[in-house]
């Protein structure tokens, strides 16, 4: 793999670190964009008598990121073309990071006070600044988890980088809650009933900008991007491809529809909790139990999810979260103004939705073997692009619904707890609980009627995949290699007692159906390349892979029986799909004993599954005999 692979650069606990650093400051903009800056506009920018001004600002925000959305594709071509000096995606982090940051911080001021003696200049102003901002967060945001793929290729090291951006992210997402008010009132000039004021707010818009900036940095001086040919020709992304993968693939859409509402829904209450504080509590100060109490569950939530979604299955798992999500929001409709309830009400709501965010991402991505299955490709990038997507869709409508909701509640500036009226709360009450409720109901509804893809399907789907791999177009074929009459030698891939297909507790195999071939009883967990050819299908669960050689010989490699069920775990992947390879190259690898441990058979099975476009398929070793990676396993034959 020398001449495609690259060693990763650097410390990877530096690496780690620094990605975990940038997914604080990615989540910590998130935050304060999309929960926090709607409350700046309606109770410190502009106040009683400025009900239009503040509905063109909640228009202007929500069509401006409506309309960004359709222009991710168009930024994901732009990064995926870029080469510079740097990599492809470090000048996207570090230039989009800064603009945003920047443009951010002006957002938090009234520009000089152009809102009042200018509105209109104010409104263009406005408006520039926000689609700048929110186009270069896009380009930050998608550079940055595209990164991910380019720091090593070693599936293991991927999934360890991932938990700590994962932590990162927690934290970034949750901190903003904690010190936004503390921050805020310290620096406030007056302490407005407890609510801040502007130079207050300025600051802490001033303060989050310098905390993106600063995590960029480490994003750039702390990771390193792989110089590899893997890396190159990759696929453009088109707008076009994304709605036919998405109205294709109705697995995809159901599920996208139903996170959709659940989206807007989580948006409207998360956004409407700090005016709870300000204006029925009268005590916003304290918000900062609500954050610092979400950071710690979400650490545990995170934790728990591999183990209920085990114990009792993905589906069954994301309706008890939306029961506690409901029985939370009930409860904060009769919770008035008593604290504890409140906390308890918002922390019922609150716990579920990391669950529920990683429920939603595995059937997502178990929906991009649907779609191959189903339509005759595979569309990773493109599927896994819905899901912040709809994030960013659900955001930009719960944006555009609190102006309305906050004038109708007289929760605007100037406004205080003493001057909202018990029916202002209940208007309020009504738009925030009630609304988002019926969204996330009728979005679990949908989860319920009309997906089914469980865990077993998938398992079931992946099984079917392998079982007509390179048959019937699930594999590209566009590429595939012209079969070249002659006698080939092709050595082993495992180390291992070699035994027959007849003795492989599996009748897709031990029947041929799969093609001809020899399974063994491994004693390594290293899987080699037999040849040299191209990786034309790998599972994200890593435990089989389909290559084809120069001479077009496709062989199929799965380690173990039913092993699609423990979804990548003891597995590791050396290769990309449509990497080229040469013999010797290690491609998989996998700890014999966690498979054991989950009671299941271990056996390696290796087969060439176009066996009838060769005249002969002869096993070497004898049955019950020892095999390595460099010896001959199998000698195929086109005459």
């Amino acid at each position: 793999m020398d001449t495609n692979v690259q060693q990763e650069k650097g410390n990877k606990w530096v690496t780690r670190l620094s990605y975990a650093t940038g997914a604080f400051g990615n989540d910590w903009f998130y935050a304060v964009l999309s929960t926090y800056f709607i409350m700046f506009i309606t109770s410190h920018l502009f106040g009683k008598g400025d009900n239009a001004m503040i509905l063109y600002i909640t228009n202007i925000i929500a069509v401006l990121r409506i309309v960004e959305l359709f222009i991710d594709p168009i930024i994901g071509n732009l990064i995926d073309r870029t080469k510079t000096r740097w990599g492809k995606f470090k000048p996207w982090i570090f230039g989009g990071g800064l603009v945003s940051a920047i443009s951010m911080s002006v957002l938090f001021t009234n520009m000089g006070g152009l809102n009042r003696t200018h509105p209109f200049i104010y409104l263009l102003i406005f408006a520039f600044l926000y689609i700048v901002m929110d186009i270069f967060y896009s380009f930050k945001d998608t550079s940055f988890w595209s990164e991910m793929s380019s720091l090593t290729f070693n599936s293991g090291e991927r999934e360890k980088i991932s938990t700590f951006a994962r932590i990162g992210s927690n934290i970034g997402g949750n901190l903003p809650g904690m010190v936004i008010m503390p921050l805020v009132l310290f620096f406030s000039l007056t302490k407005n009933n407890g609510a801040g004021d502007l130079h207050g707010w300025s600051m802490f818009g001033m303060i989050t900008g310098i905390i993106v900036i600063i995590t960029v940095l480490a994003v750039c001086f702390g990771t390193h991007e792989l110089d590899s040919n893997l890396r190159k020709n990759e696929e453009e992304t088109k707008l076009r491809d994304v709605f036919k993968v998405l109205l294709g693939n109705d697995q995809l859409m159901w599920t996208a529809i139903a996170y959709g509402l659940y989206c807007i829904g989580i948006n409207i209450f998360n956004s409407a909790e700090l005016y709870y504080f300000t204006y029925v509590l009268g005590q916003s100060s304290k918000f900062a139990i609500i954050g610092t109490i979400n950071m710690i569950i979400g650490f545990f939530s995170i934790s728990a999810f591999p183990i209920l979604a085990k114990k009792f299955n993905r589906k069954n798992v994301f309706y008890a979260c939306i029961a506690i999500m409901t029985v939370g929001a009930l409860l904060l409709t009769v919770a008035g103004q008593n604290m504890l309830l409140v906390v308890i009400a918002m922390e019922l709501f609150a716990t579920p939705q990391a669950v529920i965010f990683l429920v939603i991402l595995m059937t997502i991505t178990d929906s991009i073997e649907y779609g191959q299955l189903k339509l005759g490709h595979r569309d990773e990038s493109l599927t896994l692009a819905v899901r912040p997507l709809l994030d960013k869709f659900g955001g930009a409508i719960a944006g555009w619904c609190m102006g309305p909701i906050a004038i109708l509640a007289h929760m605007t500036k100037g406004a205080s707890y003493k001057t909202v009226t018990p029916h202002d709360v209940m208007i309020f009450k009504v738009m925030v609980i009630a609304l988002p409720l019926v969204l996330i109901l009728l979005g679990c509804f949908f989860f319920w009627k009309k997906v089914k893809l469980t865990e077993a399907k998938h398992a079931e789907i992946v099984e079917e995949l392998e079982r007509t791999w390179g048959e019937n177009g699930n594999v590209e074929t566009a590429t595939d290699a012209p079969i070249v009459a002659g006698e080939y030698n092709v050595t082993a891939p495992i180390q291992g007692k070699v035994m027959p297909l007849s003795a492989v507790k599996d009748d897709l195999f031990s029947k041929g159906a799969m093609g001809l071939g020899y399974a063994v009883e491994p004693t390594d967990g290293d899987v080699y390349a037999p040849f040299d050819g191209t990786v034309k299908q790998l599972y994200p669960t890593r435990h089989a892979i389909g290559i084809e050689s120069t001479n077009g010989i496709k062989m199929l490699i799965h380690i173990g029986l039913g092993t699609v069920e423990m979804q990548g775990t003891g597995f590791i992947s050396y290769v990309d799909q449509g990497q080229k390879i040469k013999k010797g190259d290690k491609l998989l690898e996998f700890w014999d004993p966690a498979i054991k441990k989950a009671g299941l058979d271990d056996t390696v099975i290796v087969t060439v599954t176009n066996s009838n476009d060769f005249d002969r398929v002869d096993v070497v070793p004898a049955d019950g005999t020892e095999v390595k990676p460099n010896e001959v396993a199998l000698t195929i034959t086109k005459d």
